[in-house]
């Protein structure tokens, strides 16, 4: 679904790591497109899609809500991108 999303608008996911809680995602995208709204996209996106498919998950979740508010976002150069590659990478041993 994220890749799905991600070719709509003109992302390229890089690296992604889907954690039991959280989601590690490496995106590269046009400058015009702010933080906020790739992460409201790709949230709105998959949350609409998941309780459209699956209508008896938002029953149990805590208040009916697929994702947490928050996110952290980091932007990184040519230079850091490797690294941060190789954190995401490094998620898999760890679940």
């Amino acid at each position: 679904m994220l890749a799905q999303i991600a070719a709509e608008y003109s992302f390229k996911i890089l690296a992604m790591e889907v954690m039991p809680d959280h989601v590690h995602l490496l995106l590269d995208c046009r400058p015009q497109f702010m933080i906020s709204d790739m992460v409201k996209i790709m949230k709105g996106n998959t949350a609409r899609w998941l309780f459209l498919k699956y209508p008896e998950l938002k029953r149990s979740l805590w208040g009916g809500h697929l994702w947490n508010p928050s996110y952290c976002a980091v932007t990184v150069s040519d230079r850091s991108r490797a690294q941060v590659m190789q954190y995401i990478e490094s998620q898999k041993d760890r679940s």
